[in-house]
């Protein structure tokens, strides 16, 4: 094979700041991936994934081409693969993890009660 070399020699062979915007790059992509790139990092199927939720394999397919969808249906599909979904708003000076989204099921009710029961009346 003329002209290939391993990965461990060219890095080797790279800049301290090549190998350094290598690797925020790398860090990048693996934090930025649609849905589809996320089922397949977490090595399942459509198929696999659609029994998990216990829909048809073409829903799946549909989801994950969606643009915009119920926050609901996002946080399934994560659950499904093993995530939790968080929500955070980006600012310049700082992120605020938005809790509205945190607990849809029922949990964050019974979190307020019994806050509500713990305050002073």
């Amino acid at each position: 094979m003329a002209g290939r070399r391993p990965y461990s020699e060219l890095r080797a062979r790279m800049s301290p700041q090549a190998r350094k915007r290598a690797d925020e790059k790398a860090r990048k992509l693996g934090r930025d991936m649609d849905l589809a790139e996320l089922r397949r990092a977490r090595t399942l199927s459509q198929e696999e994934l659609a029994q998990i939720l216990g829909i048809g394999q073409a829903a799946v397919a549909k989801i994950e081409k969606r643009a915009d969808m119920y926050v609901s249906t996002l946080r399934r599909f994560i659950k499904a693969m093993g995530g939790e979904l968080r929500i955070v708003a980006h600012f310049a000076d700082h992120d605020v993890h938005i809790q509205n989204f945190t607990e849809l099921d029922g949990q964050r009710i019974q979190k307020r009660k019994d806050q509500d029961e713990a305050s002073p009346k």
